[in-house]
């Protein structure tokens, strides 16, 4: 596979109809040069202050931030201005932060959507990091913020599926929120194994079901309002996955309920969250009346 000939026709899409706008918008907030800006590491990933812009340069901030709605990951605080996500994004991370040591290592981050993860992760000091998404708008977002935080993170517009035929290979992956959109999951987590150096290592999430048996759930056309949800495992299901996969020394990090305190409405986001994924009458169920989100996240280490 010619990776190099392929992220050249993706970046070809930055002419698209639907795409040139957020383009054109991204060169007009790009001649906003700040240096030196201090940047806050936590739960809202914050960069610079309201003093460090002119009205004029903080008005077009907020213009180029509207119009690369809807933030799904964050949430961001740019020079006063606060983009809040749908998503909650720092629970997650809080949850798995104590479970890695990114110092000095190679990472990719699998389905990095705007690089919300990234940018917390760059507090580790890792040697290389690189995220994985073919969005276009999540492309921009990343673009948006990184102007301003100036960082080496470097963002491909290629899937999973392009992981094993990188110009190099890494030490940790994450691949959060992914693994359900793919219609082989045991492939897919053998193209992480074939991404990873020696004795590398992963964390995923993915949804789950309740059950000590081995089996899995294979939703009818749509999950939460979701169509492209394919496989939802026990956790017995998932390590069998990851053993067959490749990967050893599989660790059950943790088990949550999506709740709507991480998973909501904001003006910053789409019209529909959780709330309208779940049956009004029980909300332990989805609205087409499957078992209500739930995720499991594991470690695992390449077997060599």
């Amino acid at each position: 596979m010619d990776l190099e000939e392929l992220k050249k026709k993706k970046e070809n899409c930055r002419s698209w109809k639907n795409v040139e706008p957020w383009y054109s918008q991204i060169l007009k907030v790009s001649e906003i040069e700040k240096n030196n800006l201090h940047i806050d590491y936590g739960d809202w990933f914050t960069i610079g202050k309201r003093e460090n812009l002119t009205q004029q340069e903080f008005d077009l901030l907020e213009e180029t931030a509207k119009k690369l709605i809807p933030w799904r990951k964050g949430p961001f605080n740019l020079f006063g201005l606060e983009i809040d996500s749908e998503w909650q994004s720092n629970i997650k991370y809080n949850l798995i932060r104590p479970h890695f040591n990114l110092k000095n290592k190679v990472v990719a981050d699998i389905g990095c959507n705007n690089g919300y993860y990234m940018f917390r992760m760059l507090e580790d000091k890792p040697k290389k990091l690189i995220g994985f998404d073919p969005s276009a708008l999540t492309l921009h977002q990343f673009e948006f913020i990184n102007h301003f935080v100036k960082s080496e993170i470097e963002y491909e517009m290629l899937g999973v599926e392009h992981l094993e035929y990188y110009n190099h290979k890494f030490d940790f992956i994450f691949m959060l929120g992914v693994l359900y959109h793919r219609p082989d999951p045991v492939g897919t987590l053998k193209s992480l194994a074939r991404g990873l150096n020696s004795k590398g290592e992963i964390l995923i999430d993915t949804f789950m079901i309740d059950g000590e048996e081995e089996l899995c759930l294979t939703p009818n056309k749509r999950y939460s309002k979701i169509p492209n949800i394919y496989f939802i495992p026990t956790i017995p299901a998932l390590k069998n996955w990851l053993s067959r996969a490749g990967f050893e020394n599989i660790e059950v990090i943790a088990t949550t309920t999506t709740t709507n305190e991480e998973q909501r409405k904001t003006k910053w986001s789409f019209d529909q969250s959780l709330e309208d994924f779940l049956d009004p009458e029980d909300s332990s169920k989805t609205i087409e009346g499957y078992p209500a989100p739930k995720r499991v996240y594991m470690k695992a280490r390449k077997i060599q």
